[in-house]
């Protein structure tokens, strides 16, 4: 009867032409919307859960104050004097506290880099973050179905992962992945591979091992671009359980929203700003070029530009596109870009600490505070520069300070040699509360402090 009643309202609108138009083009949106809802519905991929994570707390023994550091480089360097007063200047400005880690190679007279004790810093690190997401997590290895390590210049045979499997004595039917050589940004290209086999395999444990082991790149020439690794770079390296499990839905601390990767290493200066080589004497290290903060600046810019639309709000995307179409049309390199309000969208922010400078610059282009930068600069201090697992010691710290709470935005952003800019953003799922073990449990107190 209803129907009847329907068809016989629409026949007598259809009649009058001057409601034709206006019924069709009112049925064609409801179609479209009726399809769009159906089509999300069909292609709607699970959800991937940030379970929980566990970063590496080193033995107080492998501490480094800024004074041990320089009197072994009096002694490494002995017959380059220039160079110990370079690196003493630069870990006067670095934004490094005392209490950073080096691997037990670096602490001896002199320095004794290696393959084993590269495995022995693997171990230290990988062991002690595993060890402590296991046990928090109430977690069997046997029930891990996807295995991703990333650490860039330390690429063993057999692998990283192989070590792991061995340890845990995890399954046979584990599919492992090994990353190297993808730099700082390499912990979210790990994130999005983990996402990616997620999306396909259901009911479904992916663990993630982000790392970088520094115990071979530690060089002791004189060139200065290759003495800035290490002033800056530390040992540290986090665990991530991530799972399409359901029964984790509650349990879980975020759900991730958005993974976003850039590259611009086609640019001959974006390629060879980080870059792994020999020096005039044959020494190997890590070269950092001049260019790094102009090359962050345009990943960043390619990244948000790829980024901005699926995440701000439509009145900061229309002035955001405003700009670019005004910026293209005009062809004038001065005008000046349009920063979007991030902070109507993100409630936090856990920017790589690969540095003063690099931490300064990101500030700046977004448009943010120092107290927006505060978990960034706070992570430099106490831990360093530990490459792709800094942005986990970050998160750890808002989480430590009581910070995070239910429906909380964070975005990780991650820069990395290449030149990479890699994003993620998470949902917080539950109000997280001070937790009682982790990186900052024996010195959150102490912070923030002013890092002159």
């Amino acid at each position: 009867m209803t129907l009847d009643i329907f068809l016989s309202f629409f026949k007598t609108l259809y009649a009058d032409d001057a409601m034709k138009p206006i019924l069709i083009l009112s049925l064609s949106i409801i179609v479209v919307v009726i399809t769009f809802f159906i089509l999300s519905f069909i292609s709607k991929h699970p959800s991937i859960y940030l379970v929980d994570y566990a970063c590496c707390s080193p033995p107080k023994s492998l501490q480094s104050p800024s004074d041990a550091f320089l009197r072994h480089s009096r002694i490494n360097l002995s017959s380059h004097p220039e160079s110990v007063d370079f690196q003493m200047k630069v870990l006067a400005r670095s934004g490094l506290g005392d209490e950073t880690y080096l691997p037990p190679a670096m602490h001896s007279l002199p320095p004794t880099p290696s393959i084993e004790a590269s495995r022995n810093e693997a171990e230290i690190v990988i062991y002690s973050s595993l060890d402590s997401l296991f046990k928090k997590m109430e977690l069997n290895p046997q029930e891990v179905d996807f295995l991703v390590v990333n650490t860039s210049v330390f690429a063993p045979v057999p692998s990283l992962t192989s070590m792991i499997m061995r340890r845990y004595n995890m399954r046979e039917d584990v599919k492992t992945f090994n990353l190297s050589g993808m730099g700082c940004s390499a912990g979210l290209i790990s994130v999005n591979l983990a996402r990616d086999l997620l999306k396909i395999h259901k009911n479904s444990n992916a663990v993630i091992i982000t790392t970088e082991i520094i115990t071979l790149f530690y060089y002791t020439g004189k060139d200065r671009s290759m003495l800035l690794p290490n002033c800056l770079f530390r040992m540290g390296g986090a665990s991530v359980l991530l799972s399409n499990k359901k029964c984790f839905r509650k349990q879980s601390k975020y759900r991730l929203l958005h993974v976003v990767r850039t590259h611009i290493g086609s640019f001959d200066k974006a390629y060879k700003c980080i870059h792994e080589m020999e020096d005039s004497e044959g020494k190997i290290g890590i070269s950092l070029s001049k260019d790094l903060p102009n090359i962050a600046r345009q990943a960043l810019k390619a990244n948000i530009h790829a980024f901005a639309l699926q995440v701000l709000p439509l009145t900061e995307v229309f002035f955001f596109l405003k700009n670019v179409i005004k910026k293209v049309v005009s062809k004038r390199k001065d005008t000046k870009p349009y920063v979007p309000n991030f902070k109507r969208v993100f409630k936090h922010f856990c920017v790589h600490a690969g540095g003063r400078g690099v931490i300064n610059n990101m500030q700046t282009e977004l448009g943010l505070t120092w107290q927006d930068m505060e978990p960034s600069r706070m992570t430099l201090h106490r831990f360093g520069n530990t490459s792709s697992s800094s942005l986990w010691y970050e998160l750890s710290y808002l989480e430590a300070k009581g910070r995070m709470k239910e429906g909380d935005r964070i975005w990780q952003i991650a820069l990395g040699s290449g030149f990479k800019c890699n994003s993620a953003v998470w949902k917080c799922n539950r109000n997280i509360t001070n937790p009682l073990d982790g990186p900052w449990f024996d010195c959150i107190d102490r912070y923030p402090i002013h890092v002159s």
